[in-house]
This record gives C-alpha cells, structure tokens and sequence, in this order.
C-alpha cells in the first residue's frame, strides 16, 4: 500500500511538471528545450541566466513561466543606478506608530525577472547573491524570508558591452543554468506571428499548477533513482573541467550538485523515476559552460566554454550495463 502511494505521488508529480511544460510552450514557440530546461531549474529550486539578442523571448519565457504556475511575478529593470535597496526593500519610519516599517522590494516575489542583470553596478547586482544563495535579504540587520517557491531569472544581452558590468563568477556560479532562446526558424516565426493576430496568447494563459503544487513536485523530484555509476559519471564530468589544459577556472562542486538534481527533474519530465546518462549529457552544456573560463591559448583558437564542455562530455567514458565498477581514468 505503502508503494502504491509513493508511486501515486511521483505520477501526480510526473504529470504536473509536464503540464508546466506544455502551458509554457502555449506562448514560446518552437523552443522546447529551452522552456524543458527553464521548468528543470523551477523543480530544483534553481536559478536561471539568460544569454541572449533582444526580442527572441525572454522577458516572455518569465511571464509565462510565472502563469503557469500561478506565481507572484515581478520585474527588476537593472540600470546603472538602481541601488540595492531598490532591489531588497527598505525600512521606512512611521510617524504615526513610531515604528519602523519594511517596505519589502519587488525581489521578494516568488518568480522574479532580473532585466538586462549585467547593467547595474557590482555593488547592485550583489544584492541579490544573498536572495538567490540564502532565499532571504537582510536589511539593517533584519533578516526576511522569501517567498517558496522563489526562483531569479535574469537576463542579459550578449553584443552590447558599452555601460555593461560583467557579473563575477561567484554571481555566475549561483545560477543554476545558463540558456539561449536563439531565433526562431521561418516556420516558427510564422507561427509567433499566426498567434499574436489579434492578441497575445499569453493573455489568455491560465495557471495549470498552484505554487504548493510546485513545491510537492520538487520534493518528488528528490525521489528519482540515481544509480552509482551515473553519480560517478556526473562528479567524472565536473572534475576533468578542472584538469583541462583549454581550461583556466574549473567548475565548483555547485556545477557537480546541480547537474544530480537536474537530470533528476529531467528525468521527471521525461516520465521516468531513474536517471539515464543521457541525462547528464544533455545538461553539461547549460549547466556547467558558466562555471569555467577558458584558457587564453583555447579563446585565441576560437575555442568557447560551450564548446569545451561538449568536447569533454564527448570524449568522457558513457557508464551502461556492461560497464559496473567503471572509473574515470
């Protein structure tokens, strides 16, 4: 009876992430992997970045994600001189009551859109590394929960460098994954176009899960069967980041635990309870490109940290059935 319950759980949990997926694919077309990826990091409890040409998406891929889900949204438009506390909030005195009030900022919702990050000041974008890595802010020495589920999708624009302030890498490392929308084929445009004939579909796009739903369903996510070899396999990945020679900073043990939890929820969307090393395969790209930095000789080849991190995966030993007791060499 027992099983049958836990089975009931993670089936229901199944169907609501796939729900997800689809409602969100209602509005972006065309990107299924993309909107995949997006609802993986909203299952993990992770964060997204977004690399990307203006107009492809990617303000709309936050809204639709936030609706889907029935999610308090807000949007942060980062400028350079936006100040943390436009970010966290601030405590304001009440002459009436004699008090002071915290009047919360808009990074206390649950999906929260970070517009054009890399525009604000270090100082600015480091107000949020608190919120993203803790899901709390502190202000004036009082600490303010956030809201579950709570998820920071920030987006930055890849060919405007002037006024630009690049994140660092501890800012960088706490985003669960990075993702390119890209643009979409012609048969695909055509299709964006055929939709917004009369009116934006986004607009008639309802809620399919409520926020406690998303949080039973990244609790399910816990559950999905990881074997030995394939944990092997995800740590072999991450490790060979920091012995490559095309390779300057190697990734953190954060890149090793996000790509366990991710191909888990991957999994979950996929309909199955266990991980397969496709898996692994399918998310080094996104999910750990971020988190190095390539050397100045592999840059100077034209190498980039996607391609590196491909070219690792594909010369990587794939464990499989025939394959118990393997050992990265």
């Amino acid at each position: 009876m027992v099983a049958e319950q836990i089975e009931q759980v993670a089936a229901a949990a199944r169907d609501e992430a796939n729900q997800i997926v689809e409602n969100v694919k209602k509005v972006i077309i065309g990107k299924d992997s993309s909107v995949e990826l997006a609802v993986v990091a909203l299952l993990c409890q992770g964060h997204i970045l977004i690399e990307d040409v203006p107009g492809v998406g990617k303000t709309m891929l936050a809204r639709s994600l936030a609706r889907s889900t029935g999610c308090d949204y807000s949007r942060i438009q980062f400028t350079p001189d936006l100040l943390p506390s436009d970010i966290t909030g601030v405590s304001i005195y009440n002459q009436k009551s004699g008090d002071f009030e915290f009047k919360s900022g808009p990074v206390l919702a649950q999906i929260v859109l970070a517009d054009e990050i890399n525009r604000a000041t270090p100082k600015t974008q480091s107000a949020l590394l608190e919120a993203m890595d803790e899901r709390q802010v502190t202000v004036e020495g009082i600490t303010h929960p956030l809201p579950r589920p709570f998820m920071v999708m920030a987006t930055q624009n890849p060919i405007e460098y002037e006024g630009t302030f690049p994140l660092p890498e501890a800012q960088l490392d706490r985003f669960f994954l990075k993702i390119a929308l890209g643009y979409p084929t012609m048969e695909e445009e055509l299709a964006i176009v055929t939709s917004q004939e009369q009116t934006h579909p986004i607009e008639a796009l309802a809620a399919v899960v409520s926020g406690e739903n998303i949080i039973e369903v990244q609790e399910a996510v816990k559950g999905v069967y990881v074997d030995d070899l394939v944990r092997q396999y995800i740590v072999g990945i991450v490790e060979a980041t920091r012995e490559r020679e095309d390779v300057s900073l190697g990734s953190s043990p954060r890149g090793s635990l996000s790509m366990f939890r991710g191909s888990q929820a991957l999994a979950m969307i996929r309909g199955r309870d266990y991980v397969l090393p496709d898996d692994v395969k399918e998310l080094a790209v996104p999910m750990l490109a971020h988190r190095i930095i390539a050397s100045a000789p592999a840059r100077m080849r034209g190498d980039t940290a996607d391609s590196i991190v491909a070219k690792l995966v594909d010369e990587m030993p794939v464990p499989g059935a025939q394959t118990r007791g393997w050992v990265r060499g």
